[in-house]
């Protein structure tokens, strides 16, 4: 039986991490996302950004471990929502040229999520751990909607509408 894990996903800058945090103030169980947290704690360390992203399959494989990490500390009793999911890194990979190799693919059968919501694109803005341009992140966002479909999974479109609206539609579909 699967547990009830749900993603929320998008290109960067479709609004995932506001409606978690949504999420978690109507007290639902929520894990950041991977790529927000290892690039944080990088940049901590005093590197800047294009050095981190210079090794993209390394920084990958970080994230990938980080979503693991997480996966294993989520409850399989209660609904759990994921700021991404482990298949994002795959539109991740397609986007820098790297195949998906036996490490990736591992940890994507590792996981089972019962549903994915894709997020609907909103007005880009840059901060300090997005480093995509807006097409890059539209061109993600076609990818990792890809991948999701490549995998079988179910994909709820979510509309661009206030935050609260935008979990009152997840919750209604879950």
């Amino acid at each position: 039986m699967t547990p009830p894990w749900y993603v929320l996903t998008g290109g960067p800058c479709s609004g995932k991490t506001t409606l978690i945090n949504e999420l978690k103030g109507r007290s639902y169980s929520v894990f950041p996302e991977s790529a927000r947290t290892v690039i944080a704690a990088q940049l901590a360390t005093g590197k800047n950004i294009e050095a981190i992203v210079a090794d993209p399959l390394a920084l990958e494989k970080l994230i990938v471990a980080h979503q693991q990490e997480l996966v294993a500390e989520a409850p399989k009793d209660q609904i759990v929502f994921f700021d991404r999911g482990i298949p994002d890194n795959v539109a991740y990979l397609r986007k820098f040229g790297i195949p998906v190799e036996e490490f990736f693919t591992n940890a994507i059968q590792s996981v089972t999520y019962r549903k994915v919501f894709l997020l609907d694109m909103i007005e880009f803005a840059n901060d300090a751990e997005r480093y995509e341009t807006p097409q890059e992140a539209a061109w993600l966002h076609t990818e990792i909607t890809r991948a999701y479909e490549e995998l079988g999974y179910e994909i709820v479109q979510v509309p661009i509408i206030p935050v609260s609206e935008r979990a009152d539609f997840v919750l209604a579909r879950l």
